[in-house]
């Protein structure tokens, strides 16, 4: 009889190190002889759905090395809720390719898709071993102290961070930067990892989890101008005002199908913020300007965090020896830190529903009373996950 079939494919926003999980999840399928074929399905479940797949056994060991250091999704990526007539044409497909494990590296929505899954083949009778492989720059998966993809877009954040306050030193002015997270302030926060000097930006630091205020917004930026004789601001693309509604919903009304609404890749958050500023000063603030991280965050290449990607790695692996000591009959992995002054990790299987869609926030400890920066915590709590920046060098008295 032939030995049974594995399926792998990436959902959801490509990372820096999504390609360390796909890598890692393959070769140690290779491992021992109860795989048959590796195959890898291009787009996600879209890719199941029309069958386009690629046979991943056919791989050199040299260069699936070279991908797992490359950027974004190397099986490309979707963002699809499955219906149940989905579900039931994926069975009949699986089957057909006499697939038994079915691996996804993916997000919160991704971490839905697999729970919707590993369900439905449940209901159904089907023998399918359903297993999730976290992945998101937002930070926000449940279950995780961390999760693949935040430490390396959390050191790009922090790098340009860094560039654009020594930009801020020489021509002087407010600028603003939009930073990922819808729900979670994470990424933004990583913004703090920036500062080396006392009067180092960004000053102003503002994340989904504390409503945002206008005029306090105006009132800390004309603080900081006049402490500083300049502001860098970090703004997380999810923050909301007082009554809970994203202030970005006043710019857009596009959804995703799983009801997530679209809120990467437009600059009208930074526009508005910038005119605010302008109109609210009374004309003081002259030249205000604003940026939108947007999708750089995500696959930028030559910076990703080296913790980052051996983790990202090994959240593969210990997917594949999940799955295939067959123990379980679905599942996430999830990091785990743990207690000690020194960095450590751990890998546990938790249940898909305690990953799916519901998503974490930033903890109280993390953020500053004033509610515009973050603590020493944060601070403590992020350093090992993103390394060690580039140096920065200043002349005396500038």
């Amino acid at each position: 009889m032939n030995k049974p079939n594995l399926l792998i494919a990436q959902s959801g926003g490509p990372s820096m190190v999504i390609n360390q999980s796909l890598v890692g999840a393959v070769l140690e399928s290779r491992l021992g002889d109860s795989v048959g074929n590796i195959i890898g399905a291009v787009h996600g479940i879209r890719g199941i759905l029309e069958e386009n797949f690629v046979d991943l056994r056919k791989e050199s060991v040299e260069n699936l090395e070279v991908v797992a250091a490359t950027p974004s999704s190397a099986l490309g990526s979707v963002r699809m809720k499955p219906t149940k007539e989905d579900c039931e044409a994926i069975f009949n497909i699986l089957r057909r390719h006499n697939v038994k494990w079915f691996f996804y590296i993916g997000g919160n929505d991704s971490a839905e898709t697999v729970d919707i899954i590993s369900r439905t083949a449940e209901e159904a009778g089907e023998d399918i071993v359903c297993f999730h492989i976290p992945k998101t720059i937002d930070n926000d998966l449940r279950e995780n102290d961390h999760t693949p993809g935040f430490g390396s877009a959390a050191r790009f954040v922090a790098s340009a961070l860094i560039g654009d306050d020594l930009d801020s030193r020489a021509l002087g002015g407010v600028k603003i930067d939009i930073i990922m997270g819808r729900h979670a302030g994470f990424l933004t926060a990583a913004s703090a990892l920036a500062r080396r000097r006392p009067d180092d930006g960004p000053h102003l630091i503002y994340l989904p989890e504390r409503p945002f205020d206008d005029d306090k917004f105006v009132k800390d930026v004309m603080g900081c101008v006049e402490k500083y004789g300049r502001c860098v601001v970090a703004v997380s693309e999810g923050i909301t005002d007082p009554n809970g509604t994203l202030i970005a919903s006043k710019f857009s009304n596009e959804r995703d199908s799983h009801g997530n609404l679209q809120l990467g890749g437009s600059g009208a958050l930074g526009d508005a913020l910038s005119e605010l500023l302008k109109v609210k000063s009374g004309g003081k603030l002259r030249r205000v300007r604003a940026d939108t991280f947007g999708y750089l965050q995500r696959s930028f290449p030559g910076i990703a965090s080296a913790v980052d990607a051996k983790e990202a790695r090994q959240v593969g692996v210990e997917a594949v020896r999940a799955a295939l000591s067959g123990k379980y009959k679905g599942g996430s992995i999830a990091i785990r830190r743990l207690p000690g002054k020194e960095y450590r990790v751990s890998y546990d299987v938790v249940p898909l529903s305690s990953v799916a869609k519901e998503t974490r926030s930033m903890p109280d400890e993390f953020i500053a009373p004033s509610g515009n920066d973050v603590t020493q915590a944060f601070l403590d709590y992020a350093r090992p996950i993103v390394g060690d920046l580039p140096p920065v060098g200043h002349i005396e008295g500038v």
